[in-house]
């Protein structure tokens, strides 16, 4: 029987959200990958038993994550289940629709349909009443924005959902939403984009400054993209990596000797920290408060811990910070 440790909530800091009274973890767990069949359930259970421990309350998901899709909710809803349930009310649970879910015309984008369709699917798989957070996962070019935001609503409004997102909507797509939700009565809590040292879009495209005008939260999903900022391929490509596998998201073309270049440049920054190259990633997403919280993956608790750690030095002086400028940028 998993007993929580006591201390879950000494070390992790905790940010508002936007202008909500919601706060989250400053590292956000994401169930994207390692939370299927092909991964031992032991394994998944005790990745999630020593994320709470260490007061990461916010478990990310969404209806395809897997693989197969639905696969990570039905491993967080047997987790819950046998471990998480006298804690419930202490965990921010989080899911999204978007994606390619199921055939034929209702199983992806925007529409109510298959928003609606999709959150009772995912509460089914999960074994919850509601939601903490139900996402818009993407923005649908056919559907019009005012139903997409609608069925968000409405999951509010029946109790599915206490708080609702976007992910992977551009910046002038994020300010009508929240024009749309605010008129409605549901404000737009947080919004979640792809962001790190090597993707920086959200700086260069406006939606961090479009979040700050909107008083919404952030949440960076993909902060060590994919490993390239780990330790992971300073030396070259391991066969057990990401890279040397058939994923779509890594792949061996994307390590070029300029960009290996660059994060053994970036990991001497780091221990000049006394961090790894993964705690730095993590900590610069974090820096100066606009992200609310990053998203970090794990296959082991070991790898989870070290991550978790970034949280022990979260401040860059200017000088730092430019030396990550100017490697990023030769």
């Amino acid at each position: 029987m998993y007993t929580a440790h006591p201390d879950r909530y000494a070390d992790m800091p905790y940010r508002r959200t936007g202008r909500s009274g919601l706060k989250l973890p400053a590292l956000s767990l994401g169930l994207w990958h390692n939370f299927g069949p092909d991964r031992p359930a032991e394994t998944q259970r005790a990745i999630l038993r020593r994320a709470f421990d260490l007061g990461v309350t916010h478990f990310d998901l969404a209806n395809n994550y897997g693989p197969p899709p639905g696969a990570a909710e039905s491993a967080l809803g047997e987790a819950l289940k046998a471990d998480f349930a006298p804690y419930r009310d202490e965990l921010v649970i989080s899911t999204k629709a978007g994606y390619l879910m199921w055939p034929g015309p209702y199983g992806e984008w925007g529409s109510r349909k298959y928003l609606l369709s999709s959150l009772d699917q995912s509460l089914k798989r999960m074994g919850l009443e509601y939601v903490d957070i139900f996402y818009s996962h993407r923005p649908d070019p056919e559907t019009p924005l005012e139903e997409t935001m609608g069925a968000l609503h409405s999951a509010v409004q029946q109790g599915k959902a206490l708080y609702v997102g976007v992910s992977n909507y551009s910046a002038e797509q994020t300010r009508e939403a929240a024009r749309i939700l605010a008129g409605l009565g549901t404000p737009l809590l947080i919004h979640q984009p792809r962001y790190s040292m090597l993707d920086r879009r959200p700086e260069t495209e406006g939606l961090l400054d479009a979040l700050d005008e909107l008083k919404a939260g952030s949440i960076a999903y993909s902060p060590l993209e994919q490993g390239l900022l780990t330790a992971r391929y300073l030396d070259g490509i391991p066969e057990d990596s990401r890279a040397a596998s058939d994923s779509p998201f890594l792949n061996t073309d994307a390590l070029t000797e300029e960009l290996v270049g660059k994060l053994r440049a970036l990991d001497e920054i780091a221990k000049s920290r006394g961090q790894s190259l993964a705690q730095m990633a993590l900590a610069w997403v974090l820096r100066g408060g606009r992200v609310t919280s990053a998203l970090v993956g794990a296959s082991s608790p070991r790898q989870l811990e070290d991550n978790v750690a970034a949280v022990r030095n979260l401040d860059f002086d200017a000088e730092e910070l430019a030396r990550i400028d100017r490697v990023i940028a030769a």
